[in-house]
């Protein structure tokens, strides 16, 4: 079989990590012995064994790695941090072959995986699959590329166009336009990402409580942008109980689970997504409102766009905020229809 057969394997792997490997990059290993799979593993959260100890961790007879291959999607790390060097562990077992899909983007490693290895004497083969090995780490590669969060946007729309009927004449109150399909989606996303964003009046309008309650896993970093703290402390956001981070100009003591987080304002978006980057916040979810999501929209600081379309007309309200992307994914939940864009 082919070295893309046992990488594929391999990206497959990697992304069961999705959504737990954060700040590090999901990884997936498969080690093959005269064209059969006698090892494999993936990075299954921050802080845990990687990857290749995983693959190595499952090998039953260990006498014949000297013979046998192993694919990796991403360049193994070479320098100590919470566990030891992969690459120093792929060289003391004496493999035959390495097969590598892309190179780690992080300034740490950038090819001194490679260098390792390949002066062991042991032959290292890159690009396998690259472009779909780098995919699988696009929050990571951004974090480390462009110095922020890979930036998500989130909004529900009725099929003209408006995302909320209530500054219509003819509004009868809140209006849900996503499916249910949608809504379990829209959670299983939340778990996946670092972060989530809402703006003031949409937190003050729908009071949402930004958690992950429909899918297994975490709920992100809850945000919220209240410049002047008007919002009322009896909002689903501030019931203390999940890591919250407020945006505003005033100062305010921290509470249990809750910060405040004193800005300029003078470009809020920037300054967030910098403050983030800060933290090793590698991806933020933008769910509204209107204005919040046309601001970064404005600053073109965003790298996908979720955007849930109903069956239902409003027929009047507040528009959807204005985007435009050449990539265009279309899946269909429900009534709704999933739209994904690209920057």
């Amino acid at each position: 079989m082919s070295p893309e057969y046992f990488m594929k394997r391999a990206i497959d792997l990697a992304l069961l990590g999705r959504g737990r490997t954060a700040p590090n990059p999901m990884v997936g290993c498969v080690i093959e012995y005269k064209g059969k799979i006698i090892g494999e593993g993936w990075h299954k959260k921050s802080g845990s064994a990687h990857a290749e100890v995983n693959a190595f961790n499952s090998v039953i007879d260990e006498s014949v790695l000297s013979e046998a291959n192993v694919y990796v999607t991403l360049e193994p790390c070479s320098h100590f941090g919470k566990t030891p060097p992969c690459s120093d562990l792929i060289v003391s077992k004496n493999v035959n072959k390495v097969f590598i899909g892309s190179t780690d983007c992080n300034p740490i490693v950038a090819g001194s995986g490679f260098d390792k290895i390949s002066s062991s004497g042991i032959q290292v083969v890159t690009g396998i699959l690259e472009q779909e090995c780098q995919n699988i780490n696009v929050r990571y590669n951004t974090f480390h590329l462009e110095s922020r969060p890979f930036v998500v946007l989130k909004w529900a729309q009725s099929a003209d166009f408006y995302i909320d009927p209530r500054k219509s004449k003819n509004s009868e109150g809140q209006v849900s336009v996503s499916s249910p399909e949608s809504k379990v989606l829209t959670h299983k996303f939340r778990n996946e990402e670092d972060a989530i964003l809402v703006g003031t009046t949409a937190a003050n309008i729908d009071n949402p409580s930004l958690t992950n309650r429909k899918w297994a896993g975490k709920s992100p970093l809850r945000i919220v942008i209240d410049k002047t703290l008007k919002l009322s402390s009896g909002l689903e956001l501030f019931d203390d109980t999940h890591p919250t981070l407020v945006l505003t100009t005033k100062s305010k003591a921290k509470t249990k689970n809750t910060t405040y987080l004193k800005l300029d304002f003078n470009n809020l978006v920037i300054e967030l997504l910098d403050y983030l980057s800060s933290i090793n916040i590698q991806s933020l979810i933008v769910e509204g409102g209107a204005k919040t999501l046309q601001s970064f929209i404005d600053n073109e600081l965003w790298d996908e766009a979720r955007i849930y379309t109903s069956e239902k007309k409003f027929k009047g309200g507040t528009l959807s905020p204005n985007i435009k992307s050449t990539s265009r994914q279309e899946y269909s939940l429900g009534d709704n229809k999933l739209s994904v864009l690209s920057s």
